[in-house]
Protein backbone atom coordinates (compact mmCIF):
# COMPACT_ATOMS: atom_id res chain seq x y z
CA UNK A 1 0.00 0.00 0.00
CA UNK A 2 1.39 3.33 -0.80
CA UNK A 3 0.56 5.03 2.68
CA UNK A 4 3.16 2.74 3.78
CA UNK A 5 6.25 3.92 2.06
CA UNK A 6 7.10 6.39 4.40
CA UNK A 7 7.38 4.63 7.39
CA UNK A 8 9.00 0.91 6.03
CA UNK A 9 11.52 -0.13 8.22
CA UNK A 10 11.55 3.14 9.76
CA UNK A 11 12.40 3.05 13.96
CA UNK A 12 9.84 4.94 15.60
CA UNK A 13 10.33 5.17 19.55
CA UNK A 14 6.93 5.24 21.67
CA UNK A 15 7.79 7.04 24.67
CA UNK A 16 5.12 5.90 27.57
CA UNK A 17 4.13 3.31 24.73
CA UNK A 18 3.09 0.23 26.70
CA UNK A 19 -0.39 1.76 27.81
CA UNK A 20 -3.85 1.87 26.27
CA UNK A 21 -2.88 4.41 23.85
CA UNK A 22 0.27 3.42 22.97
CA UNK A 23 -1.10 -0.23 22.41
CA UNK A 24 -2.94 1.49 19.43
CA UNK A 25 -0.42 3.75 18.45
CA UNK A 26 1.78 0.51 17.90
CA UNK A 27 -0.66 -1.63 15.96
CA UNK A 28 -0.50 1.86 13.24
CA UNK A 29 2.73 1.70 12.84
CA UNK A 30 3.59 -1.92 12.48
CA UNK A 31 0.98 -2.01 9.66
CA UNK A 32 2.85 0.19 8.09
CA UNK A 33 5.68 -1.71 8.14
CA UNK A 34 8.09 0.21 11.05
CA UNK A 35 10.17 -0.71 13.36
CA UNK A 36 8.95 -0.08 16.75
CA UNK A 37 10.08 -0.15 20.15
CA UNK A 38 8.14 0.47 22.80
CA UNK A 39 10.37 2.54 25.91
CA UNK A 40 8.60 2.69 29.16
CA UNK A 41 8.58 2.02 32.84
CA UNK A 42 6.60 -1.27 32.65
CA UNK A 43 7.49 -2.53 29.00
CA UNK A 44 6.28 -6.06 29.63
CA UNK A 45 2.80 -4.38 29.84
CA UNK A 46 3.00 -4.02 26.26
CA UNK A 47 3.45 -7.39 25.42
CA UNK A 48 0.31 -8.46 23.95
CA UNK A 49 1.50 -7.12 20.81
CA UNK A 50 4.51 -8.98 20.04
CA UNK A 51 1.82 -11.29 17.52
CA UNK A 52 1.03 -8.48 15.60
CA UNK A 53 4.69 -8.34 14.05
CA UNK A 54 6.76 -9.72 12.29
CA UNK A 55 10.27 -11.11 13.21
CA UNK A 56 13.05 -8.26 14.55
CA UNK A 57 9.78 -5.43 14.00
CA UNK A 58 9.27 -5.23 17.63
CA UNK A 59 11.40 -4.06 20.61
CA UNK A 60 11.16 -3.17 23.81
CA UNK A 61 12.82 -1.25 26.25
CA UNK A 62 12.51 0.07 29.83
CA UNK A 63 13.14 3.35 30.06
CA UNK A 64 12.19 6.39 33.23
CA UNK A 65 11.37 9.84 30.84
CA UNK A 66 12.69 11.37 33.56
CA UNK A 67 16.31 9.60 33.79
CA UNK A 68 18.91 11.27 31.08
CA UNK A 69 20.78 7.76 30.20
CA UNK A 70 17.59 5.94 30.62
CA UNK A 71 16.37 8.75 27.94
CA UNK A 72 19.15 8.42 25.91
CA UNK A 73 19.52 4.84 25.38
CA UNK A 74 15.92 4.40 24.60
CA UNK A 75 15.69 6.72 21.49
CA UNK A 76 19.25 6.07 20.70
CA UNK A 77 18.94 5.22 16.52
CA UNK A 78 15.12 6.83 15.89
CA UNK A 79 14.14 7.35 12.88
CA UNK A 80 11.13 9.42 14.61
CA UNK A 81 9.88 9.61 18.26
CA UNK A 82 6.87 9.57 20.05
CA UNK A 83 5.86 11.22 23.24
CA UNK A 84 2.85 9.62 25.39
CA UNK A 85 3.94 9.98 28.47
CA UNK A 86 1.06 11.49 31.09
CA UNK A 87 0.00 10.82 34.45
CA UNK A 88 -2.88 12.96 36.38
CA UNK A 89 -0.48 12.35 39.75
CA UNK A 90 3.27 13.08 41.07
CA UNK A 91 5.52 15.70 39.58
CA UNK A 92 3.46 16.47 36.62
CA UNK A 93 5.81 19.57 35.72
CA UNK A 94 8.51 17.45 35.63
CA UNK A 95 7.15 14.49 34.40
CA UNK A 96 4.95 16.18 30.95
CA UNK A 97 7.03 19.32 31.48
CA UNK A 98 10.47 19.21 31.83
CA UNK A 99 10.85 16.05 30.41
CA UNK A 100 9.09 16.24 27.77
CA UNK A 101 11.50 19.26 26.53
CA UNK A 102 14.26 16.97 27.48
CA UNK A 103 13.05 13.81 25.05
CA UNK A 104 12.46 16.61 22.32
CA UNK A 105 16.06 17.12 22.77
CA UNK A 106 17.48 13.77 22.92
CA UNK A 107 15.40 13.20 20.12
CA UNK A 108 17.39 15.90 18.04
CA UNK A 109 20.14 14.71 18.84
CA UNK A 110 19.56 11.48 18.28
CA UNK A 111 18.78 12.58 14.84
CA UNK A 112 15.44 11.87 14.86
CA UNK A 113 13.48 13.53 11.47
CA UNK A 114 9.89 12.99 13.25
CA UNK A 115 8.08 13.73 16.19
CA UNK A 116 4.78 13.74 17.58
CA UNK A 117 4.12 15.00 21.42
CA UNK A 118 0.71 13.77 22.84
CA UNK A 119 -0.53 17.13 24.93
CA UNK A 120 -4.15 17.73 25.75
CA UNK A 121 -6.81 19.54 25.05
CA UNK A 122 -6.96 22.35 28.36
CA UNK A 123 -3.04 22.81 27.36
CA UNK A 124 -2.59 26.69 28.69
CA UNK A 125 0.06 28.36 31.03
CA UNK A 126 -2.85 30.35 32.77
CA UNK A 127 -5.18 26.53 33.45
CA UNK A 128 -6.29 26.29 36.94
CA UNK A 129 -5.19 22.63 37.33
CA UNK A 130 -1.50 21.76 37.08
CA UNK A 131 -1.89 19.12 34.83
CA UNK A 132 -3.22 21.62 32.05
CA UNK A 133 -0.05 24.03 32.94
CA UNK A 134 2.34 20.70 32.50
CA UNK A 135 1.18 20.34 28.97
CA UNK A 136 1.53 24.00 28.02
CA UNK A 137 5.08 23.97 29.67
CA UNK A 138 5.66 20.42 28.17
CA UNK A 139 4.54 21.95 24.46
CA UNK A 140 7.04 25.10 24.70
CA UNK A 141 9.91 23.13 25.59
CA UNK A 142 9.07 20.47 22.87
CA UNK A 143 8.89 23.33 20.68
CA UNK A 144 11.70 24.99 21.41
CA UNK A 145 13.83 22.11 21.39
CA UNK A 146 12.42 20.10 17.81
CA UNK A 147 10.85 23.13 16.27
CA UNK A 148 9.59 20.83 13.59
CA UNK A 149 7.43 18.56 16.17
CA UNK A 150 3.65 18.19 16.01
CA UNK A 151 1.71 18.58 18.86
CA UNK A 152 -1.37 16.68 19.20
CA UNK A 153 -3.97 17.89 21.77
CA UNK A 154 -6.75 14.70 21.87
CA UNK A 155 -10.03 15.48 23.90
CA UNK A 156 -10.71 11.97 26.41
CA UNK A 157 -9.93 8.83 24.46
CA UNK A 158 -12.29 5.79 23.95
CA UNK A 159 -11.72 2.41 23.08
CA UNK A 160 -12.89 -0.97 23.81
CA UNK A 161 -10.19 -1.79 26.54
CA UNK A 162 -10.18 2.32 27.65
CA UNK A 163 -10.67 2.95 31.51
CA UNK A 164 -13.03 6.26 30.86
CA UNK A 165 -16.34 4.42 29.28
CA UNK A 166 -15.68 0.93 30.48
CA UNK A 167 -15.11 3.02 34.43
CA UNK A 168 -18.90 4.48 33.56
CA UNK A 169 -20.00 1.19 32.41
CA UNK A 170 -19.09 -0.65 35.65
CA UNK A 171 -20.53 2.00 37.70
CA UNK A 172 -23.76 1.74 35.90
CA UNK A 173 -24.24 -1.65 36.16
CA UNK A 174 -23.92 -2.08 39.74
CA UNK A 175 -25.49 0.81 41.12
CA UNK A 176 -29.45 2.29 40.55
CA UNK A 177 -28.72 5.17 41.53
CA UNK A 178 -25.13 7.36 40.88
CA UNK A 179 -24.08 10.87 41.40
CA UNK A 180 -22.42 12.78 38.72
CA UNK A 181 -19.95 15.08 38.66
CA UNK A 182 -19.63 18.20 36.35
CA UNK A 183 -23.15 17.32 34.82
CA UNK A 184 -23.40 19.47 32.86
CA UNK A 185 -19.35 19.75 31.16
CA UNK A 186 -19.29 18.56 27.70
CA UNK A 187 -16.57 16.64 26.01
CA UNK A 188 -16.16 15.93 22.48
CA UNK A 189 -14.71 11.86 23.06
CA UNK A 190 -12.34 10.80 20.35
CA UNK A 191 -11.77 7.36 19.30
CA UNK A 192 -8.50 5.86 20.10
CA UNK A 193 -8.04 4.03 16.93
CA UNK A 194 -8.45 7.76 15.35
CA UNK A 195 -6.11 9.41 16.88
CA UNK A 196 -3.19 6.28 16.62
CA UNK A 197 -4.03 7.05 12.63
CA UNK A 198 -3.57 10.72 13.27
CA UNK A 199 -0.11 10.10 14.83
CA UNK A 200 0.78 7.89 12.19
CA UNK A 201 -0.02 10.29 9.69
CA UNK A 202 1.96 13.22 11.27
CA UNK A 203 5.19 10.94 11.75
CA UNK A 204 4.59 9.93 7.62
CA UNK A 205 4.72 13.30 6.62
CA UNK A 206 6.73 15.75 8.89
CA UNK A 207 7.48 18.22 5.67
CA UNK A 208 3.53 18.75 6.22
CA UNK A 209 2.57 18.30 9.63
CA UNK A 210 5.71 19.60 11.57
CA UNK A 211 5.42 22.60 13.57
CA UNK A 212 1.51 22.73 13.84
CA UNK A 213 -0.42 21.96 16.96
CA UNK A 214 -3.86 19.72 16.09
CA UNK A 215 -6.85 19.41 18.45
CA UNK A 216 -8.68 15.96 17.96
CA UNK A 217 -12.15 15.78 19.20
CA UNK A 218 -14.64 13.19 18.17
CA UNK A 219 -18.30 13.93 16.04
CA UNK A 220 -20.15 14.37 18.93
CA UNK A 221 -20.21 16.67 21.88
CA UNK A 222 -22.04 15.72 24.75
CA UNK A 223 -22.91 16.16 28.48
CA UNK A 224 -21.08 14.15 31.14
CA UNK A 225 -25.04 13.79 31.88
CA UNK A 226 -25.58 12.66 28.82
CA UNK A 227 -22.68 10.37 28.26
CA UNK A 228 -23.82 8.22 31.51
CA UNK A 229 -27.48 8.15 30.05
CA UNK A 230 -26.07 6.88 26.97
CA UNK A 231 -23.87 4.03 28.37
CA UNK A 232 -27.31 3.25 30.98
CA UNK A 233 -29.16 3.02 27.30
CA UNK A 234 -26.72 0.56 25.42
CA UNK A 235 -26.92 -1.65 28.78
CA UNK A 236 -30.54 -1.65 28.73
CA UNK A 237 -30.47 -0.39 32.51
CA UNK A 238 -33.09 1.98 33.85
CA UNK A 239 -30.79 3.89 35.94
CA UNK A 240 -31.13 7.39 38.14
CA UNK A 241 -28.53 9.82 37.68
CA UNK A 242 -28.11 13.03 40.21
CA UNK A 243 -26.17 15.84 39.07
CA UNK A 244 -23.53 17.15 41.82
CA UNK A 245 -23.80 20.21 42.62
CA UNK A 246 -20.50 22.46 42.05
CA UNK A 247 -20.02 23.27 45.30
CA UNK A 248 -20.27 19.81 46.50
CA UNK A 249 -18.47 18.04 43.82
CA UNK A 250 -14.92 21.36 44.80
CA UNK A 251 -15.52 19.78 47.99
CA UNK A 252 -15.46 16.02 47.61
CA UNK A 253 -12.46 16.72 45.09
CA UNK A 254 -10.93 18.38 47.83
CA UNK A 255 -10.69 15.11 49.99
CA UNK A 256 -8.18 12.66 50.54
CA UNK A 257 -9.03 9.39 48.85
CA UNK A 258 -12.19 10.69 46.81
CA UNK A 259 -12.90 9.17 43.23
CA UNK A 260 -11.60 12.72 41.95
CA UNK A 261 -8.70 14.94 42.42
CA UNK A 262 -8.74 19.12 42.71
CA UNK A 263 -6.90 19.11 39.60
CA UNK A 264 -9.20 16.31 37.53
CA UNK A 265 -12.24 18.50 39.15
CA UNK A 266 -11.14 21.68 37.26
CA UNK A 267 -10.27 19.98 33.93
CA UNK A 268 -13.87 19.01 34.23
CA UNK A 269 -15.35 22.14 34.58
CA UNK A 270 -13.46 23.66 31.79
CA UNK A 271 -14.93 21.04 29.02
CA UNK A 272 -13.14 18.94 26.99
CA UNK A 273 -13.92 20.06 23.34
CA UNK A 274 -11.78 21.59 20.87
CA UNK A 275 -11.29 25.66 20.67
CA UNK A 276 -11.33 25.74 17.06
CA UNK A 277 -8.26 27.24 17.06
CA UNK A 278 -6.05 24.65 15.44
CA UNK A 279 -6.78 22.14 12.85
CA UNK A 280 -7.86 19.16 13.97
CA UNK A 281 -8.68 15.59 12.19
CA UNK A 282 -10.05 16.78 8.83
CA UNK A 283 -6.63 18.74 8.20
CA UNK A 284 -5.64 14.68 8.55
CA UNK A 285 -7.52 13.51 6.06
CA UNK A 286 -9.74 11.29 8.87
CA UNK A 287 -13.24 11.26 9.12
CA UNK A 288 -13.80 10.91 13.15
CA UNK A 289 -16.14 8.12 14.53
CA UNK A 290 -18.44 8.30 16.92
CA UNK A 291 -19.08 7.08 20.07
CA UNK A 292 -22.63 5.69 19.09
CA UNK A 293 -21.03 3.72 16.25
CA UNK A 294 -19.57 1.10 19.07
CA UNK A 295 -22.08 2.12 22.32
CA UNK A 296 -24.54 -0.83 21.83
CA UNK A 297 -21.69 -3.40 20.50
CA UNK A 298 -19.53 -2.58 23.64
CA UNK A 299 -22.07 -2.53 26.05
CA UNK A 300 -23.57 -6.07 25.82
CA UNK A 301 -21.15 -7.52 28.14
CA UNK A 302 -22.53 -5.28 30.81
CA UNK A 303 -25.95 -6.04 29.95
CA UNK A 304 -28.00 -8.29 32.40
CA UNK A 305 -27.54 -12.18 31.00
CA UNK A 306 -24.41 -10.82 28.21
CA UNK A 307 -24.29 -11.49 25.36
CA UNK A 308 -27.02 -13.83 25.63
CA UNK A 309 -29.24 -11.07 26.00
CA UNK A 310 -32.17 -11.41 23.79
CA UNK A 311 -31.69 -8.53 21.24
CA UNK A 312 -35.04 -6.64 21.88
CA UNK A 313 -34.10 -7.51 25.83
CA UNK A 314 -32.19 -4.70 26.16
CA UNK A 315 -34.50 -1.85 24.87
CA UNK A 316 -36.04 -1.17 28.15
Amino acid sequence: MAHNAPLQDKLVTVLGGSGFVGNYVAQGLLSRGARVRIASRHPEKGWSLKPLANLGQLQFARCDITNERSLRAAVSGSDAVVNMVGSFSGDLMKLMGHAAGDAAETAREAGATALVHISAIGADPASASVYGRANALGEELVGKAFPNATIIRPSALFGKDDNFVNMFAQLIKFFPVLPVFGADSTLQPAYVDDVAEAIAIALSDPASHGGKTYELGGPEVMTMMELNRRIAAAQGRKRSFIAVPDAVSALTAALPGTPINNDQWSLLKQGNTVSGDHPGFKRLGIEPKPLGLFLEKWMVRYRKHGRFTGRHAAAG
